[in-house]
C-alpha cells in the first residue's frame, strides 16, 4: 500500500492511500480519516459511498464529516466509486463504465475483469483497512449519497452482520425499475432480471428489511428525484415497518450542499448505533 497523502485535520489524520487490488486487478484509492482517538486504540469505521462520476475526494473534500467523526472518535473511509486504468474497461456516458461501478460484481464482459465493487467494498477494502490500520472490524456502519446510498442500502440489508447501521442521502432507491439501474445491470449483471434482485433497496426492503436503524434523507427539488425514486423505497418501510427515519427535506437538490447540510445527522447517528 502507497501513502498518497496524510493532512492533519481536527486533531486527526485525513490521508489518501493506493494499493493494488486483487478484486478489482487493478491500483485502487481510498481516503481514510482517522480521528484523534485512533493514536490510542482501535476506532470504529463509517463507510462512505460516493455517487456518479465521483472519486474518493468529492465526499473527502466537501461532504464535512471530519469534523463530527472527530468528536465521535470514528474512522470515516471513503473509497473510489469504481476501478480505473487504461486496461478498465470505460464508456463515453458518464453513467456507466469508470465512475459508474454501482456497487456490483459485474459477471459480463467487457466489465467483469475489473468492476467487482461489491467485493471491493464488501470484503477486501475492510480487510485491508483492518490489517492496516487501528480499525476495529466489529464495529462499521455504512452510508452513501446517490449511486452511493443504493451501494449503502443493498451491503447493509444483505450482510447486516457487519454493519450495526445504514443511512443514505438521496439513493438509488428501486433501479430495477429506473433508467438510473437498469441500463447498468444490464450492462454489468446481464439480461435476467432475477440477478438484479439483490442490488435493488426497495426489493430487498420488501424482501428482508435491515435488522437495525435507518436513516434516509431526500432533498424535496432534487433535480433527479424521478430517476432515484424515493417513495417507492419508504412505501416498502412503511409496508414492512422497518425501524427508521425517511426525511423528505423541502428546498433541498441533489449537490453536496445538501450532504453537508445533513451530516451531523447521520455521523451522530451512526454514533449512537456504535455505542460512542
Amino acid at each position: 500500500m502507497k501513502t498518497v497523502s496524510e493532512n492533519r485535520c481536527f486533531g486527526g489524520v485525513q490521508g489518501v492511500y493506493s494499493h493494488a487490488s486483487s478484486s478489482c486487478a487493478c491500483e485502487m484509492t481510498f481516503g481514510l480519516y482517522l480521528p484523534p482517538a485512533a493514536q490510542f486504540g482501535r476506532v470504529p469505521v463509517l463507510w462512505y459511498l460516493s455517487g456518479l462520476t465521483c472519486t474518493h475526494e468529492n465526499a473527502m473534500t466537501k461532504a464535512g464529516a471530519q469534523a463530527i467523526a472527530a468528536q465521535c472518535g470514528m474512522a470515516v473511509c471513503f473509497p473510489d466509486t469504481s476501478p480505473r486504468g487504461k486496461s478498465v474497461a470505460d464508456d463515453d456516458s458518464y453513467d456507466l463504465g469508470q465512475g459508474a461501478g454501482f456497487y456490483v460484481d459485474a459477471a459480463q464482459d467487457p466489465w467483469a475483469p475489473h468492476f467487482k465493487m461489491w467485493s471491493y467494498v464488501g470484503d477486501e477494502l475492510p480487510a485491508l483497512l483492518v490489517d492496516a490500520f487501528p480499525i476495529e472490524p466489529d464495529q462499521q456502519a455504512i452510508t452513501g449519497h446517490s449511486m452511493g446510498g443504493h451501494g449503502a442500502l443493498t451491503l447493509a440489508m444483505r450482510r447486516p452482520e457487519q454493519f450495526a447501521s445504514v443511512s443514505a442521502f438521496a439513493p438509488i432507491a428501486n433501479p430495477t425499475a429506473s433508467d438510473w439501474g437498469r441500463k447498468q445491470f444490464t450492462a454489468y449483471l446481464g439480461a435476467d432480471e432475477s440477478d438484479w434482485e439483490g442490488h435493488d433497496a426497495t426489493l430487498l426492503m420488501r424482501d428482508k428489511g435491515f435488522d437495525g436503524a435507518m436513516l434516509i434523507d431526500q432533498g424535496a427539488e432534487d433535480q433527479f428525484y424521478e430517476l432515484l425514486r424515493p417513495a417507492s423505497l419508504s412505501e416498502a418501510m412503511a409496508a414492512r415497518k422497518q425501524d427508521g427515519t425517511f426525511r423528505i427535506n423541502k428546498g433541498y437538490d441533489h449537490s453536496y450542499f445538501f450532504v453537508s447540510t445533513f451530516m451531523e445527522d447521520h455521523v451522530g447517528f451512526h454514533a449512537e448505533a456504535l455505542g460512542l
